[in-house]
């Protein structure tokens, strides 16, 4: 029997050569990419090396402003976006691709000052929409993600 697979072994083996690999997530609409939902570092760092194209380098950008922003924001990944948040307050922002833009969420953002520009239907929410060709205000986001850190975070 050396050498010689068994039937099963090989519809196994096929089943698994036709699923995505973790280096490979499946793309949703809009490119946006799906990830198992987990706490963690590795899960956001996963999620931006898989946004597509010119989002996987704003993906980083948004990553390292917030990171510094708020010294130990826990990160995780839920509904195939990275979330940010403050260990036993909740999530204060998340992070979205679309087809032509990625969206910044504030989940309190009727809070911040100035308003972030993107209304939302939910009341406290407010968006930042960065398109391929934007110019970022890095101050200005990083302030929104500052006043941000410090208010009471959505439980999800």
């Amino acid at each position: 029997m050396a050498g010689k697979t068994s039937k099963a072994a090989a519809k196994v083996g096929k089943a698994m050569a036709a699923e995505p690999t973790a280096a490979e997530p499946k793309l949703l609409s809009g490119g946006n990419p799906q990830i198992p939902k987990g706490d963690g570092e590795a899960r956001v760092q996963a999620y931006i090396a898989a946004m597509p194209g010119w989002k996987s380098d704003l993906g980083r950008r948004l990553d390292a402003l917030i990171t510094r922003t708020v010294p130990g924001v826990c990160k995780a990944v839920k509904w195939n976006s990275p979330f940010y948040g403050i260990e036993g307050q909740g999530w204060f922002l998340g992070v979205h691709c679309f087809t032509k833009y990625v969206k910044v969420a504030f989940f309190r953002g009727t809070s911040l000052h100035p308003l972030p520009p993107g209304q939302s239907k939910q009341k406290d929410v407010r968006y930042l929409d960065i398109c391929e060709d934007d110019e970022i205000d890095e101050a200005q986001l990083a302030a929104w993600v500052e006043q941000a850190s410090r208010l009471p975070g959505e439980r999800m």
